[in-house]
């Protein structure tokens, strides 16, 4: 799938604008602080329906305005489709082919994009949170079910935990088992989906940072690869629950389940978290990235939109030139200050931004 068309207004910096992509490398550049992240966010949003920068989508409204609205025209396998978005104050619409969906599940994975930036060093660097939403994004983007279940999960996982808050420790007692059931149900299909993405993405990623480092180091993803049926993930997250149950009460939220799970990540051996150096901390997670595009297209049977948001800066030139080789036949945007010839070829189609607008 490609993005053909993507129209700003009242987004960000952007008063209003259209930009026209290419099938291959698009590259905007531009100095500092001029606009050419906004874009590729906008483009990342149309896909997964957030942001990674922002927790409210008010954030995204030009300041002074009362909305911000992004809209996308593409070309997929099976036709032409198109996404829009209206962020408002305090809510949003969405639409697909001009038609209102009120679910995010109906309007998240339409079209699947694959996010770099320097801040992925996260991923690599920092607590648990980070590996979880990234599994969270990917996953959801090319399964419904798991992002049905995701959200339920997180709705009853509130409710259980106002309850924990609660002091009277009999009604707590006697309620919990209900919301234990609940969400046991949808944790098990959470941890499930998690487990069969994992088993995919770990030879691939292991394969993309073996390409970028010239075989000299060896990444590895650590998961729980216990072999359980849904049913069995179910009863034993029952237990789990069961068990941790004082504890929780005396925490006041709930201690045990996927919303608690971590990736290792580790490089030689070594957890990478606390062992790895800046460099290769940015090598490993863009490794992730190049094999999260790969199971795009395998789950998908379309290619993936691949966002590099100032990602060559922080790279060598050897593993400029790598990656990309390894981007062909990708629609990639990518964003830096200076949009080099002898790097990105004669064909490769460059946007220049400045303050919020394209100019020649």
């Amino acid at each position: 799938m490609v993005i053909k068309k993507l129209t700003l207004e009242n987004f960000r910096n952007y008063e209003s604008e259209t930009f026209a992509f290419a099938d291959g490398l698009n590259i905007l550049t531009g100095k500092n602080a001029q606009g050419k992240t906004n874009c590729a966010e906008a483009v990342f949003y149309l896909c997964t329906g957030s942001s990674l920068r922002i927790r409210h989508d008010r954030q995204l409204i030009r300041r002074g305005q009362p909305f911000a609205r992004a809209a996308a025209e593409l070309k997929g396998r099976y036709g032409d489709l198109t996404l829009e978005a209206r962020i408002f104050e305090n809510k949003r619409e969405l639409f697909v082919n001009g038609n209102r969906v009120t679910r995010a599940v109906d309007f998240i994975g339409n079209m699947n994009s694959v996010f770099f930036s320097p801040g992925e060093l996260r991923l690599v660097q920092d607590g648990p949170d980070e590996r979880r939403r990234f599994l969270n994004l990917s996953i959801s983007q090319t399964s419904r079910e798991y992002c049905k279940a995701l959200l339920r999960y997180q709705k009853i996982l509130d409710q259980r935990n106002n309850l924990l808050k609660e002091r009277d420790y009999e009604l707590v007692s006697e309620t919990l088992a209900v919301w234990d059931e609940q969400l046991a149900a949808y944790a098990a299909r959470i941890v499930a989906k998690r487990r069969e993405f994992l088993r995919e993405l770990a030879p691939l990623a292991s394969e993309a940072h073996a390409y970028l480092t010239d075989g000299k180091e060896t990444l590895a993803l650590g998961s729980d690869e216990r072999e359980e049926s849904d049913d069995e993930i179910f009863d034993r997250l029952i237990r789990e629950l069961a068990a941790s149950r004082e504890r929780d009460m005396r925490l006041g939220f709930t201690s045990v389940g996927p919303h608690r799970d971590d990736l290792k990540i580790s490089i030689d051996g070594q957890d990478a978290r606390g062992y790895c150096s800046q460099g290769q901390a940015r090598t490993a997670a863009l490794s992730l990235k190049l094999a999260e595009t790969e199971i795009f297209k395998r789950l998908s049977g379309e290619t993936p939109i691949l966002i590099l948001d100032d990602v060559m800066s922080e790279l060598d030139l050897p593993r400029r030139k790598k990656l990309l080789d390894r981007i062909g036949g990708l629609q990639c945007i990518l964003t830096c200050t200076h949009a080099e010839r002898v790097l990105y070829g004669a064909d490769s189609y460059k946007i220049r931004i400045q303050g919020g607008k394209i100019v020649p």
